[in-house]
Parts: C-alpha cells; structure tokens; sequence
C-alpha cells in the first residue's frame, strides 16, 4: 500500500514537473521548436565557446525523428532518460551523442572530439588528479584498448555498453550523465559574469 501511494506521488510530481517544462519550452520556443541556436541559448552555451560541439552532438541525440529540431515531447523523452533512465539506456543515450554520423559504430575521431569537448567543459576543480594526468589521446586510446574486443578500429554500441558496465573508470568516461538543469545554471552563471 505505501508503495503504491508513493508512486502515485512520483507520477503527480512528474506531472507538475512536465507542466513546468511544458511553460518554459513554450516560453523559449513559441513556434513549439527548438532549433540547434535555440537548444544552445536554452543551455547557455556560447555558440563558438567550448561546449558548443558536445551541445550540438547532443541536440542531435535529442532529435529522434532527424528535422533538425526538437518539438517538446523528444525534450522530455530526452531529459527523462537522462533522469531516470536506467544504466544501459544511459548509455545507448550516451553512444548516440558519441555517434557524431550515426552509422551505428564509433571511431577514434569521434571519441577524440566528445572526450575534448567534455575535457574543456569539465577542467576545473571537478576533475579527479588520475584524469588531469592523461592527455585526450591516451584516454582515447585507452578507451579503445579496452572497448574495442574485436580490434576492427571502431566501437559498436554492445562493446561500448559491455565495456562501461565492466569498469568503472571506463562508465564514468563514456557515461554522460549530466543534469541539464545543474549544467544551464552553470553555463548561465559562467556567461553573466563576462
């Protein structure tokens, strides 16, 4: 009985939730759209700063139906994902951001341009002392030792998924479990104070 009211207290808070995103999209995007300049303003992401390429990569993972644009329930599939989602549709997420073309594998290019972009957005105080040690390179390269079990040069979403669940250090390099509210309110903050 108590679980049962507890959930229904979960669906009522995603309810207020969703009416709440629902506002602020509608604010944002009254055309009911949210383009690629929009996603990054929503964000606060400078368009030429160093979060823009990973902000684009994942505007395209957001986009399910490939127009270009996000309409307001791909925002919430999105977020809820990235919310509550489990490990492994974290990390099917998470590859479709790495996928910069979206031919089903990941190579040594796109790994390199995600794992730069996170390592501009995340250098700071954030980040462990084993992490600042590594260049982007050997962190690719020893992503790809380890994920890559059949050496072909490139990362299929089952070696990607199999190699995150078998070590921590590799999920936490290729899970991106941000928190886009925590993330626009850093980036906001960042751009107010220049």
């Amino acid at each position: 009985m108590g679980q049962a009211q507890q959930t229904e207290n979960n669906e009522e808070m995603d309810i207020i939730t969703i009416q709440d995103m629902y506002k602020k999209f509608v604010m944002e995007c009254p055309s009911g759209r949210l383009f690629l300049h929009e996603f990054k303003r929503f964000f606060g992401v400078d368009p030429t700063g160093e979060a823009s390429e990973y902000a684009e990569n994942m505007f395209h993972a957001f986009d399910k139906n490939g127009d270009n644009t996000i309409d307001f329930l791909e925002f919430v599939a999105a977020l809820n994902l990235v919310f509550r989602g489990d490990l492994e549709h974290k990390l099917r997420w998470s590859f479709k951001v790495y996928d910069k073309d979206n031919n089903g594998i990941v190579d040594r290019e796109e790994l390199r341009a995600i794992i730069n972009s996170i390592y501009k957005i995340k250098k700071g105080p954030q980040s462990s002392s084993s992490d600042e040690e590594l260049t982007v390179d050997e962190i690719v390269e020893r992503i790809f030792q380890a994920v890559d079990s059949d050496g072909d040069g490139s990362i299929s979403v089952d070696e990607f998924i199999q190699g995150a669940k078998q070590d921590p250090w590799l999920l936490n390099m290729l899970k991106l479990d941000i928190k886009p509210t925590i993330w626009m309110i850093e980036q906001r903050r960042k751009s107010a104070h220049f």
